[in-house]
């Protein structure tokens, strides 16, 4: 079993509506973002081509919310929302014979950060 990763950055704002504190007031992020696919090497001895993981990733969520007001996608928009939400957009994109979504996380400062992946028997 191979995981694959690659990474990325976007820029967008948020305020989280069901805070009580310096975040319930509109900020942005410089958020990093990890993806991770999990499989067996197909035909051409890769998992997935690191191309087709970025045209995916860019397609469904970086055209979504690189530069946005995230609010307007997601009513809380926590880390851990955000992380979910991005998990859910690519499941059912990155997927084949082979191999499958594994994990997100997302940064929103260097120090702090969020994975997710479906639940697995924990």
């Amino acid at each position: 079993m191979f995981f694959i990763t690659k990474e990325f950055t976007f820029d967008a704002a948020h305020n989280l509506t069901m805070y009580h504190g310096k975040c319930e007031k509109l900020h942005g992020h410089t958020y990093k973002l990890q993806v991770t696919v999990a499989g067996e090497k197909q035909e051409e001895d890769m998992v997935i081509d690191f191309l087709k993981m970025k045209e995916i990733v860019r397609d469904e969520v970086l055209s979504v919310l690189d530069h946005s007001y995230i609010n307007d996608v997601l009513s809380q928009p926590t880390a851990e929302n955000i992380a979910e939400w991005i998990f859910n957009k690519l499941a059912g994109k990155i997927r084949g014979n082979s191999f499958e979504l594994y994990e997100v996380a997302l940064w929103e400062t260097p120090t702090s950060f969020v994975r997710y992946r479906e639940r697995d028997g924990w």
